[in-house]
């Protein structure tokens, strides 16, 4: 089971390193894979026993002229191999297109990082029944078969609104993605330690991104403990 926790713009620089302690001490042999992708701001080494350190975006560059921006070269400096690419509020909000997407999913990949590549419909897609052709368009040209990706389907009417898919319709989903040849999907929605445990024993699905319930070390690590009993 993958379970992920993003941060978003959330958590200082000390609170960030707090958590990471303590949910280090927290876990231990478990089955689950383990990430947190913290702020940018508050990245810390990637030098945990239990878990690891993910990015939530980087340019496709080594380094250069990118103000606001991180390369590979500070993440690789910190022993990241971890990379979240496409979520809906950079697609959304700072108006990243598939174009970009890819060019940094072909950059990092080339790499070997793991690559957590987001997907996801609007409201409207999902009503008018479009909601294949909408995320087969944003897996458009993305190497499937690469060994190191995880896809991220998070429709975006159900990011922090409190409201998740149901169960059935995470379900068909991600089968009609594992069809599309997606190896590893995990869900992202207003994914809670109280519908975690659900999603994350459906068929087809692969593990959660967790968003707001990950920000409390209490929440996030009893979701962990929901998927080690799966």
């Amino acid at each position: 089971m993958i379970i992920a926790g993003n941060f978003k713009t959330n958590h200082t620089r000390s609170s960030t390193f707090s958590y990471c302690k303590e949910l280090d001490s927290l876990l231990g042999a478990q089955k689950s894979e383990v990430y947190v992708f913290p702020s940018m701001c508050a990245l810390p080494y990637d030098d945990f026993a239990h878990f690891s350190i993910g990015v939530q975006n980087a340019y496709p560059a080594c380094n250069g002229a990118y103000s606001g921006e991180i390369g590979l070269e500070q993440i690789q400096e910190l022993g990241i191999n971890t990379l979240m690419i496409g979520h809906s509020e950079r697609r959304l909000i700072l108006k990243e297109d598939d174009e970009l997407c890819k060019r940094k999913f072909d950059f990092f990949s080339q790499y070997g990082m793991n690559v957590f590549f987001c997907i996801g419909e609007d409201l409207q897609a999902r009503r008018d029944a479009r909601v294949l052709d909408v995320l087969a368009s944003q897996l458009k040209s993305i190497d499937l078969d690469y060994s190191r990706l995880v896809v991220a389907y998070e429709p975006i009417w159900a990011i922090g609104t409190g409201v998740s898919a149901s169960l059935e319709e995470i379900k068909e989903t991600h089968r009609l993605l594992k069809e599309l040849g997606c190896k590893k999907v995990i869900y992202g929605g207003s994914v809670s330690e109280g519908n975690a445990k659900d999603i994350m024993n459906l068929e087809y699905v692969d593990g959660v991104l967790v968003g707001g319930a990950s920000l409390d070390l209490k929440r996030f690590y009893q979701i962990i403990q929901q998927g080690e009993e799966i």
